[in-house]
């Protein structure tokens, strides 16, 4: 039996919960005060890779995916989707294998890592819509390239990021909805009414919003205002600082309403490393600079994000306007409903113990994480125990 103590932001209260069997059994307040923020695991939609683990290197391997599972676990992030983006067919083909054995062979990893999106290959080829995606890979929707995905992944493919205005986007997006997975709208330099007829069609995700987008838009009406507008589609954003300016998140966030909006990393393998000069597949030459804007080497133009979800959790929280216990629901339970995954994101008895405990609220260090009731992060100064006659370390 495992139990964790800290504060709960959404009712101010110092909550002790009880882990049993994998699942909360119980949850009890406090009356003592405590700097320790206690949270169901956060849940990450879009990452590629963090920590120097990398889900799209060529060489990727099991051991790469397990690597970057606990890397993220140091973080308090217990769920997440690798995230592949536009490549060549074998190579995403490969990806998708690469991650489907790291779940087999670990039912830790596999219930980390529920399923995977695929940010691509059926993007827009235009300037700034595309962004780093290779267009020399961008290619038309096709439903058979996608089924190959799920015959190759055992129906793993979770999330798909489709320009609207690529040819076949329609039938595709209809294909992808029935087959259960999530259609996102994404890199995209479509009209209006392409967005319309492609949440018709089953979208329920902007990837990114306010990213991979024209660098210039007409002031109205414009794929941005279509996206926050449609009460259908959740609006996924990066809220690390820098691909949305603070006045443009509390702005997305109040227009869509906190309750539609997801935080999302969409981190590269740079996050979590030393400032400096870097060579990456993607983009080439880049800066990781000492705020963690990640550049394009002697340009400003963005080659990625570099900070981990809760970086970004404690960034909407503050600058952000969110507030914590709004900027955790982002991170918890609204991606978690999204993947149909109702049981996990949230602090509830009977809910699967996905827990996280952070040292404060800026949720820069965690001290404890429980992925699946099982302990898997602690530091020195955790507040934690367990009872010896249930051991319930991750081992």
């Amino acid at each position: 039996m495992l139990r964790l103590t800290g504060t709960d932001p959404a009712s101010g209260r110092t909550l002790r919960v009880t882990v049993h069997s994998g699942r909360i059994s119980a949850i009890e307040p406090l009356p003592v005060a405590t700097d320790a923020i206690l949270s169901a695991g956060l849940i990450d939609l879009q990452l590629n890779g963090y920590g120097g683990h990398d889900v799209n290197a060529t060489g990727s391997t099991a051991d790469t995916v397990a690597d970057l599972a606990r890397a993220l676990w140091v973080r308090g992030v217990t769920t997440f989707c690798p995230t592949l983006i536009t490549a060549p067919p074998a190579a995403i083909l490969a990806g998708l294998r690469t991650i489907r054995a790291a779940r087999d062979a670990d039912p830790l990893l596999a219930h980390a890592i529920p399923s995977v999106h695929v940010e691509g290959p059926h993007l827009s080829t235009a300037d700034g819509a595309r962004g780093a995606h290779d267009p020399a890979w961008i290619r038309p929707a096709d439903t058979a390239e996608y089924d190959s995905w799920q015959r190759a992944s055992d129906g793993l493919v979770g999330i798909v990021t489709v320009a609207p205005e690529s040819p076949g986007a329609l039938n595709y997006l209809r294909h992808v909805a029935a087959s259960g997975a999530v259609p996102a709208i994404g890199h995209s330099a479509a009209t209006p009414e392409q967005v319309r007829d492609a949440v018709d069609a089953g979208a329920r995700l902007s990837t990114h919003l306010g990213n991979g987008v024209p660098q210039q838009l007409p002031r109205h009406p414009n794929l941005l205002w279509e996206q926050l507008a449609d009460d259908r589609l959740t609006a996924g954003l990066i809220a690390d600082g820098h691909h949305l300016p603070a006045a443009t998140l509390r702005s997305m966030a109040r227009a869509k309403g906190f309750g539609r909006t997801v935080l999302v990393s969409d981190a590269v393998a740079l996050a979590g490393a030393a400032p400096g000069e870097y060579h990456t597949p993607v983009g080439g030459a880049v800066t990781l600079h000492p705020d963690g804007r990640l550049t394009l080497a002697g340009s400003d133009l963005l080659a990625g994000a570099a900070r981990a979800l809760p970086e970004c959790v404690g960034y909407a929280a503050g600058p952000g306007g969110y507030g914590l216990a709004e900027a955790l629901r982002s991170a918890t339970a609204r991606p978690a409903a999204l993947l149909g995954l109702p049981d996990r994101g949230v602090l509830r008895v009977g809910a699967i113990a996905d827990l996280a405990v952070f040292t404060d609220p800026t949720l820069a260090t965690a001290a404890a994480t429980v992925v699946g009731g099982k302990l898997v992060y602690v530091n020195g100064s955790a507040p934690f125990d367990v009872d010896p006659a249930d051991d319930a370390r991750d081992r």
